[in-house]
């Protein structure tokens, strides 16, 4: 199994729904002053669409290995990490502080970011992705564990 490692010159695809395309847009400019490439998927403004519309481009262009790695953002997270955790190849994880996004690239080699605009501010979310971008995935006993549930 590959490493997803997110310090891969692939751009990081990001999508998010209208509760979140705010902080989206605060994502992405982190990452072009960081020097990274990204594929912004939208959406881009407050009108009402459906999260699985956006959940669904992103995890299915990691599922294909056309991105590496990326990014899902919703008003909790918890829609947007339901539905890319239906994609084979995904490992979306739902964090909500810095610890568990460390810990979703350490132990998970999560290869989807996912995050709720309204369960955490601007601060956190930057944070959480610098932090999940500069964490290498640890491998050993944890790729023996991921390969197990690969298979289902």
């Amino acid at each position: 199994m590959a490493d997803n490692n997110p310090e891969t010159d692939s751009p990081i695809i990001i999508g998010c729904d209208h509760a979140a395309y705010a902080l989206k847009d605060k994502v992405v400019e982190y990452l072009q002053s960081i020097g990274r490439s990204v594929e912004d998927v939208g959406t881009h403004g407050p009108s009402s669409v459906n999260y699985t519309d956006y959940g669904m481009k992103v995890a299915s262009a990691i599922s294909s290995g056309k991105n590496k790695c990326g990014i899902l953002i919703c008003g909790t997270g918890l829609g947007m990490s339901m539905i890319a955790n239906r994609y084979p190849n995904v490992r979306a994880a739902l964090c909500s502080e810095s610890f568990s996004a460390r810990m979703s690239r350490l132990h998970n080699n999560a290869n989807i970011l996912v995050m709720g605009a309204r369960v955490i501010g601007e601060s956190l979310a930057l944070d959480m992705v610098r932090i999940w971008l500069e964490t290498p995935f640890e491998g050993g006993r944890h790729l023996e564990r991921i390969q197990m549930f690969e298979t289902l």
